[in-house]
């Protein structure tokens, strides 16, 4: 494997010494089915130097001797990416001979190549880096996810070159496709779609809700690895099952793998503008439920990835080039396929809804406003509010070089509230379909405050403790109703858990303090296949029927954690001890359950131990030995599943230092389990 626009040695044995200016030695570099110097797909270059290729490959001779030669030969910044062939004829008239096999990558460390990336530092983590996190959860209480790019396993590069062949385009037209693959924005826009098996033979199928029969539960995956090779064996047929981080995951280890620096990128309190108008409509009934039929959403959060590269199709000048979003993940189609981007940040930035790609839909997703509406039984709605700064909060990656989290947030929008922001939201509308929404009539002045507050951090296995506070400047009488729903992270409900009703008489300016207590016992077994509880209180003024007031807060209990106890450094090739602990956090007994340990570069295969019962408040420990096979910083990672938790996880971190004189022993397991 080599990358474009740098030099690679060749040592070639000869029976005499090269001479450069009277002999004959041409080479052959070709990609693809049909290659052709006309569309850059096939050079021939060497001794005599060729020219009039449209991108020129070079061989200079570095040391010559009686009987050996070696060369440094080269390929041009622009040449496509793929699998090539390169071969060698001696002399005017001898048949061309295979000298080897290898794969072109894209280059970040050339200058002259459009994915280059400026500082080390970022082609560290954005191209070499194996691992790293993908965060998840809420607004207010993001959670990281360890996962596994693990783009350099011995069998990555093979599986993204099948999966470029895999594509539509390609099967259309291969010469086209094979050409083209010189573009990072076409290779992003081809991955896009094949990571999502919707229009094609793509990696993974995508689903929402239960149930996950014939496939693994998306909360289960923590390694692209396992995908793309499942994908690989079963000859091309979708992976089931995948979710948004999923889907992200698995395309930033196929960009990072292609040379194509990326980021795994997530939006809380994510947008989904269905009608594409910039504005999100949520409904709620007039007991304060929010129905499941709804065109829009708000997703807790939502996963991408960002790929860095130049866009000189949009600009003469840099002004789009750098951060591009590519989402995976099946929402819309664009241009008749399921895929998006890529689209600069750029333009998300200055609201430049004119440009391609799909610049509208991440637009709305990270700055769309939101209205809420009340159903009324005659089937009238009444407008409850409307919220310019909710949706597009806390939009984080990976920091550089480091396991935190970095907000990201100012690079999609400026900051809300800001006359800026504004600005940029009515030349979005302005670029986009020209319509400027309808103007909305005032709300009435607020006469009550409201708001859910957590008194306790919420934890699975225990109950949940919340209160609402109200205040008004006047004496009010009213009804207040308080409803949990159970809510897959795509904003969608899936069920009522908690209800409640009561009538209060509100003093003027003082506060009101109402408890809410949800037992574990009612939105345990509604959290397997939720992220979140939405908790509302719609409150209805007595004097004046047709007023109503809303507060919202989403809660994400905290899921018990997994301990993975490991030498902190250890030597390559070496067998050491890694210790994984859990502890039943509830009063009832866990079963069926199912513990998997994955690592790259620590463990070559996956780790499976069955844990049929977990009494109340046991502890499992279970120790594993391995030996580490690849130098580095690496993740052990762990996944714990039962009948009352799904997919709990665990990771911590391995420094693997190189040993050079050890060969790799072959690798096997012997775990052990044990109560405590």
């Amino acid at each position: 494997m080599v990358r474009r626009g740098q030099s690679f040695k060749i040592t070639l044995h000869t029976n005499r010494q090269f001479q450069p200016d009277t002999d004959t030695l041409l080479f052959t570099a070709e990609t693809g089915p049909k290659p052709s110097e006309e569309k850059g797909t096939r050079c021939v270059f060497g001794y005599p130097k060729s020219t009039g290729a449209k991108k020129a490959w070079t061989a200079l001779v570095q040391e010559s001797g009686r009987s050996s030669m070696t060369l440094a030969i080269s390929s041009p910044a622009d040449a496509s990416v793929g699998s090539y062939n390169l071969y060698m004829r001696e002399g005017s008239h001898a048949s061309p001979q295979s000298i080897t096999n290898m794969v072109l990558l894209f280059n970040p460390w050339c200058t002259e190549d459009w994915v280059h990336l400026p500082e080390e530092a970022k082609r560290q983590e954005y191209v070499m880096a194996e691992q790293g996190i993908i965060y998840r959860g809420s607004a207010d209480r993001i959670g990281p996810l360890a996962w596994n790019f693990g783009q350099f396993e011995e069998d990555m590069v093979d599986i993204c070159m099948k999966l470029l062949d895999m594509n539509p385009k390609c099967l259309r037209d291969p010469a086209e496709d094979f050409s083209a693959r010189c573009n990072p924005i076409y290779v992003g826009r081809v991955v896009s779609a094949m990571i999502n098996a919707n229009d094609d033979r793509g990696i993974l199928a995508g689903r929402w809700q239960t149930p996950y029969s014939g496939g693994v539960a998306p909360t289960h995956w923590s390694s692209s690895v396992d995908i793309l090779r499942r994908w690989y064996k079963s000859h091309y047929s979708p992976v089931k099952y995948g979710q948004c981080w999923v889907f992200a995951g698995v395309m930033c280890t196929v960009l990072r793998c292609l040379g194509i620096p990326c980021r795994v990128v997530s939006n809380f309190q994510s947008a989904h503008d269905t009608d594409k108008n910039l504005t999100i409509d949520e409904y709620y009934t007039d007991h304060g439920v929010q129905p499941k039929e709804s065109d829009d959403s708000v997703w807790n959060f939502h996963v991408w990835v960002e790929g860095w590269m130049k866009r000189p199709d949009l600009s003469g000048d840099s002004t789009y080039d750098g951060w591009q979003v590519l989402d995976p993940t099946p929402q819309e189609q664009s241009s008749g396929v399921f895929c998006c981007g890529p689209c600069p940040v750029k333009a998300v930035l200055e609201g430049h809804s004119d440009l391609k790609y799909d610049v509208p839909f991440v637009f709305a997703e990270v700055n769309a406003d939101q209205v809420t509406w009340m159903l009324m039984r005659d089937g009238s709605k009444h407008r409850l509010r409307t919220v310019t700064s909710n949706v597009g909060q806390n939009i984080s990656t990976k920091a550089v070089g480091a396991y935190r989290r970095e907000d990201i947030t100012a690079s999609y929008k400026y900051p809300e509230g800001s006359k800026k922001e504004r600005l940029v939201f009515e030349e979005a509308v302005r670029r986009g379909n020209g319509h400027k929404p309808r103007p909305e009539l005032p709300l009435k002045p607020t006469v009550v405050k409201l708001e859910i507050t957590e008194e306790k951090e919420p934890i699975t296995g225990q109950d949940l403790e919340l209160s609402l506070l109200l205040h008004s400047e006047h004496l009010r009488e009213f009804s207040v109703q308080i409803n949990a729903q159970a809510m897959r992270y795509t904003g969608v409900p899936d069920s009522l858990v908690y209800r409640a009703e009561k009538d209060v008489l509100l003093q003027p300016k003082q506060d009101l303090k109402i408890s809410i207590r949800i037992p574990f016992s009612l939105y345990g077994t509604k959290m397997l296949d939720n992220s979140s509880l939405k908790v509302s209180a719609l409150v209805h003024d007595k004097q004046h029927p047709g007023d109503g007031y809303l507060a919202v807060k989403n809660i994400v209990p905290q899921e018990p954690t997994i301990t993975i106890q490991a030498p902190s450094t250890c030597q390559q090739f070496t067998e050491v001890t890694a210790e994984v602990i859990f502890e039943n956090p509830i009063s009832s007994t866990l079963r069926d359950g199912v513990l998997t340990i994955t690592g790259s570069g620590l463990l070559s295969h996956t780790v499976v131990a069955r844990i049929p019962v977990l009494e109340a408040d046991q502890r499992v420990r279970f120790r594993i030995p391995f030996t580490p096979y690849r130098a580095g910083c690496r993740k052990l990672m762990a996944d714990f599943d039962c009948d009352t938790f799904r997919d709990m996880k665990g990771s911590c971190n391995v420094e693997v230092k190189p040993n050079l004189v050890v060969s790799p022993p072959y690798t096997t397991f012997n775990g052990s389990i044990y109560g405590a």
